[in-house]
């Protein structure tokens, strides 16, 4: 991989100069902290958060700002944490890269990391296809957690949905031989958007699966039932 890392979204300009439209699988959102995030950004930002200009700077290694090479998980939208602490402190064997965009969610994650005493999660606010493209190399990564992912219901939207045939075959590429890929949604369209890409790609097999129950059920994922929405589990693996 490239010494120096190419530019990321919402850096790269045309030949002219004029900042390049992006189709993305997220908006940012608001970035003021309750006063809770913010005493939780206070106490374990400069430990658990990776700066946006250190990962560009060149030969930036994600083994060094986690202290130490051990197997690999990346969590895709971790929102306010409340998976992102329990299922990392269930794998102190493992460094756990969590990518969000939305900084009050980091900072309210960081709250539920320090609580479950996860000492093994790095955060970071880039976006994701450009960090598995450039921070992880292929076969480096040992199981990808996206949980309820923007569905982008309406049509003219579908466009960005993070789950399409070209971030499966880069997900693929980047899976070790063997190595997990968890999905879950609460929008059934999505859902079966999900399984056609996912089964599309030569690289992985697997399929709707049992609800994993090692994951928590979130506010989000009780929100969803509590309106009627039934949950989608996936699970593929790298072949």
């Amino acid at each position: 991989m490239s010494q120096v890392p190419p530019a990321r979204p919402h850096q790269k300009l045309t030949e002219d100069g004029r900042r390049m439209r992006e189709v993305l699988s997220y908006s940012r959102r608001g970035s003021r902290f309750t006063p809770r995030q913010q005493e939780a950004w206070d106490a374990h930002a400069e430990r658990w958060v990776v700066p946006d200009e250190a990962i560009d700077r060149p030969g930036f290694d994600l083994a060094e700002v986690f202290g130490r090479s051990a197997p690999l998980v990346v969590e895709i939208g971790c929102g306010v944490g409340e998976a992102t602490g329990v299922l990392a402190a269930a794998r102190p064997g493992c460094n756990v890269l969590a990518l969000e965009v939305w900084l009050p969610g980091v900072a309210a994650s960081l709250a539920e990391v320090a609580a479950a005493g996860a000492e093994n999660v790095r955060f970071c606010s880039i976006d994701a296809v450009w960090s598995l493209q450039n921070l992880v190399p292929p076969g480096g990564l040992e199981e990808l957690w996206t949980f309820f992912p923007d569905p982008w219901p309406k049509a003219r939207h579908h466009k960005r949905r993070l789950v399409q045939p070209d971030f499966a075959r880069l997900v693929a590429s980047r899976l070790r031989p063997g190595g997990v890929w968890r999905l879950a949604t609460d929008w059934a369209p999505y859902a079966e958007h999900m399984q056609a890409v996912l089964d599309a790609e030569p690289a992985l097999e697997g399929g709707v699966v049992e609800r994993w129950a090692e994951r928590p059920v979130t506010k989000f994922e009780r929100k969803g039932l509590e309106v009627g929405r039934e949950i989608t589990d996936l699970l593929y693996r790298r072949t």
